[in-house]
């Protein structure tokens, strides 16, 4: 029986010890899809313009729902991601931190994956165990062993390898999620230079995004791999927490309860 999204969420959680909820980010392309989403989801709005990544806090450690449209995404990088904003001088004039020059600047705004011109009405963002529609992407904030699990079991569930993540100047969260959505492949970058002091990071964390369409698979794969190993470690077989690998595996790494006091048998 097919994993729903709610089983899948608390798998991914517990055995990859996930530190916030994995973010389901539907692109509602249609007046039919927004009506359906507000019909169907107990969502919330923005209460001023923010960022999207602003957005996904929301989602991924209040439990929340968001419904996100132009008239409140602050965010000018999302904004031509999602195909809401050409690039125009003032875009390219607010990149010139990172580049050489503006002829860089455009070069690089124009080479980042974008959604077509207003094809998008609105954006979804939620808990994936909460997801009432497909999600376009699910969006995770983790750390590095986490990441390369996810990596590991898409590979595996996906027969791909290997993996080319793409990363852009800007435009982690967002672009990386549409160029997951558009080349329908698992993406993998670190965060934006802002996003620690914006507050939209805590720990540094890596972001990962799988499509929506391969999700379903990844679970499989990990629950699969539990059912094998009995564990969601990969460098650690038997190991329950994901990564572990004590000093190489070092045969003598090794830790026993002490005979003379053990309780749990009894005896002394």
């Amino acid at each position: 029986m097919a994993l729903s999204y709610q089983e899948m969420e608390h798998l991914l959680m517990d055995e990859l010890r996930l530190y916030h909820h994995p973010v389901a980010v539907t692109f509602l392309t249609t007046d039919e899809e927004v009506e359906q989403f507000k019909q169907s989801a107990d969502y919330v709005l923005p209460a001023k313009s923010q960022t999207f990544c602003q957005w996904e806090i929301a989602a991924r450690m209040q439990n929340r729902i968001v419904l996100g449209t132009v008239d409140k995404l602050f965010c000018t990088n999302a904004q031509c991601s999602f195909g809401w904003r050409d690039i125009d001088e003032g875009e390219i004039k607010s990149q010139l931190k990172y580049c050489v020059d503006e002829n860089q600047a455009e070069r690089f705004l124009r080479s980042k994956p974008r959604l077509d011109r207003n094809s998008l009405k609105a954006v979804g963002v939620g808990p994936l165990g909460k997801a009432i529609m497909p999600p376009s992407v699910v969006h995770f904030y983790c750390d590095s062993l986490q990441s390369y699990h996810l990596a590991v079991d898409y590979m595996a569930a996906t027969d791909t390898h290997p993996l080319r993540p793409m990363l852009m100047m800007s435009s982690s969260a967002c672009g990386g999620s549409v160029y997951a959505y558009k080349e329908q492949t698992f993406n993998c970058c670190p965060p934006c230079s802002g996003s620690y002091n914006s507050g939209k990071t805590e720990r540094g964390e890596f972001n990962v995004m799988i499509p929506g369409s391969q999700i379903a698979a990844v679970a499989e794969r990990l629950k699969t791999r539990i059912e094998q190993t009995g564990s969601a470690s990969i460098t650690r077989p038997g190991d329950s927490f994901p990564g572990g690998d004590i000093c190489k595996n070092c045969p003598l790494i090794l830790f026993k309860p002490d005979a003379a006091t053990c309780k749990g048998c009894g005896k002394q």
